[in-house]
């Protein structure tokens, strides 16, 4: 009789790659780094049962920092090739990880779709404001009156609101968090993972060089709020959607809505269709033949 073994024991420090992070000093994507190694940690799956996938810009080069698969694609189209790779390969814990201007620009028509096929993937945004690789241009979650290269006299837009969005779109979990509280990031991560379903995680992410005073580290520590202390219940929709309102004025950290009774997701549906049509469906080597006879 075969012995079962043990299970790893995963430490954060086996999931970081010897690449060195290039960001500039006191960037708030260093602590999302870590909070993800510590959640996967926590999660137990191996590095090579993992899949990292990221756009372009500050926050995408995570999929580097990590001993996972890692996959660095175009700007705004992070989301796609993650649910191909989901799709392909459903056994895969698949993470995508991006900016504000990478998931709500370019990349903003995604979204929608990766949230109606519920595809189990955790989307990890690093939200900052601003352009930061490409030297500090507006992005979509700018606030009006924001002066950047872009905008020297400030901005005239109204900021798109990330939470707002996604909760609109009836993604099934949808969190908030800042580096500036570590662990609490760290565990909303670790549960964003666990969720079966699409997981949304906007992560007030500090830029250092291009960012506003009022949004560094630690003005969130100052300001910051948790959802738990002000007793909202994450199972209430359109409660999330009222203190998602708040986006930009307020700065919610916690879980802002995690549905009770997911709904079945994608990647299991296809997988549960491709057993279906694989009854009675000839082999591939008969599907060969009749290409050969022809």
């Amino acid at each position: 009789m075969p012995i079962a073994m043990p299970a790893p024991v995963l430490l954060a420090k086996d999931f970081r790659s010897d690449l060195k992070p290039i960001w500039c000093p006191g960037c708030g994507d260093f602590g999302v780094v870590q909070a993800v190694y510590r959640a996967l940690a926590a999660i137990g799956r191996l590095p090579h049962e993992i899949a990292f996938v990221s756009g372009i810009g500050c926050s995408s080069r995570i999929p580097g920092y990590t001993t996972a698969y890692g996959f660095n694609s175009v700007h705004g189209r992070a989301l796609p090739i993650a649910q191909g790779i989901k799709i392909a390969n459903p056994e895969l814990l698949v993470l995508v990880a991006g900016g504000d201007g990478d998931g709500f620009s370019i990349g903003g028509g995604h979204v929608a779709h990766a949230i109606r096929r519920n595809i189990d993937l955790t989307y990890i945004v690093m939200d900052n404001q601003i352009y930061g690789l490409t030297k500090g241009q507006l992005s979509p979650t700018s606030p009006r009156g924001r002066k950047t290269v872009t905008s020297s006299y400030g901005s005239l837009e109204e900021p798109l609101n990330p939470l707002m969005y996604v909760l609109s779109y009836g993604a099934p979990f949808v969190a908030q968090g800042t580096p500036a509280d570590l662990p609490g990031l760290t565990a909303m991560i670790e549960e964003a993972i666990r969720y079966p379903g699409f997981s949304f995680v906007n992560v007030q992410s500090p830029c250092v060089t291009y960012g506003e005073e009022s949004g560094q580290i630690k003005a969130q520590k100052a300001r910051m709020k948790t959802l738990e202390s002000i007793g909202h219940d994450p199972a209430d929709r359109l409660k999330a959607l009222g203190l998602a309102q708040d986006y930009g004025r307020e700065l919610y950290t916690g879980v802002f809505f995690r549905d009770p009774k997911p709904p079945a997701t994608f990647d299991a549906l296809v997988k549960a269709r491709q057993a279906e049509l694989a009854v009675g469906a000839r082999s591939r080597e008969k599907i060969l033949e009749l290409f050969v006879q022809r």
